[in-house]
């Protein structure tokens, strides 16, 4: 049986800031325009939280049975080294889903019932990540199902729920937050393709090849500090966006250098890291412009 570290470990907490810094962003943007319902604010982040938890089991669970996880670098693998059993991950997956499903009902309740239908999507999106018989992360379009969901869904999801519409300003922070949690993925990836390759895994970064995944890599994370040039109108503060420049070069570094393997696995954390400084320093500044 799993320890508690260990289900932690799998929970992949470095993961999380994939999910805080949209609803952060998306906060930021509707501050900007009005008045924030912070109860619900609250709400979107369990449900981000809950989300980004849910589909790391449901990816330890599908890859683990299909033995893609049993030889991997990275993080702790729940199913793939046997601490647990895949019932009890798939368990654990699903209640983070059911966690995520009740909050979103209240604010779908509380603000549009048609936020239902997004909801369905975004769970079933996690599930099928890997999950079901054709996962589509295996097919080359887990980077663009990261963009949409935790960039454009989560982003500007969080800005309509706490202020009841979205503008371009969201709109632009969703690309943003979207790009560097694509990156992240990217990141993971490119550490992977050697044994996902061996596994008959297909993801974006075995189609790109080596290379290719590096210079996609380089795109994302130029991506958000365009989008703060882009902010300039709105309002100067929002060159405090640039914060987080230092935290994305550091993440750069190993994959323009080359590196491979567990030297790659730096730049997973960094991104995050970046993406959230990114996301709080732009969001205060749309807040308080």
């Amino acid at each position: 049986m799993a320890t508690v570290n260990e289900w932690i470990q799998g929970a992949r907490p470095r993961t999380l800031p994939n999910a805080i810094a949209p609803v952060v962003a998306g906060v930021g943007a509707a501050a900007r325009i009005g008045d924030v319902v912070w109860w619900k604010a609250g709400l979107a982040l369990v449900v981000s939280l809950a989300l980004i938890i849910g589909v790391n089991f449901a990816n330890d669970y599908s890859d683990g049975i299909r033995g893609t996880d049993d030889d991997r670098v990275g993080p702790m693998r729940l199913v793939g080294s046997k601490a647990a059993s895949p019932s009890a991950v798939k368990a654990a997956a699903f209640t983070c889903f059911g966690i995520g499903a009740v909050c979103g009902l209240v604010l779908a309740a509380t603000t549009a019932w048609w936020l239902i239908a997004i909801g369905v999507v975004c769970i079933a999106g996690a599930w099928f990540y890997t999950g079901g018989k054709k996962p589509y992360g295996y097919l080359g379009f887990g980077e663009i199902a990261v963009f949409v969901f935790f960039g454009l869904v989560a982003v500007l999801g969080t800005q309509f729920v706490t202020i009841g519409r979205i503008d371009w300003v969201g709109g632009v922070a969703a690309v943003a937050v979207g790009s560097f949690s694509s990156a992240v993925l990217v990141a993971n990836n490119l550490r992977d393709i050697p044994t996902d390759t061996e596994s008959g895994k297909v993801t974006l970064a075995v189609r790109l090849g080596d290379r290719g995944t590096r210079g996609l890599f380089v795109f994302l994370i130029a991506v958000p500090f365009v989008a703060t040039i882009v902010l300039l109108p709105v309002t100067t503060a929002a060159l405090a966006g640039l914060i987080a420049a230092p935290l994305a070069a550091v993440a750069l570094r190993p994959v323009a250098s080359g590196a491979k393997g567990r030297d790659l696995i730096p730049s997973l954390a960094t991104t995050g890291l970046a993406m959230l400084a990114w996301s709080v320093a732009t969001g205060l500044a749309l807040a308080f412009s």
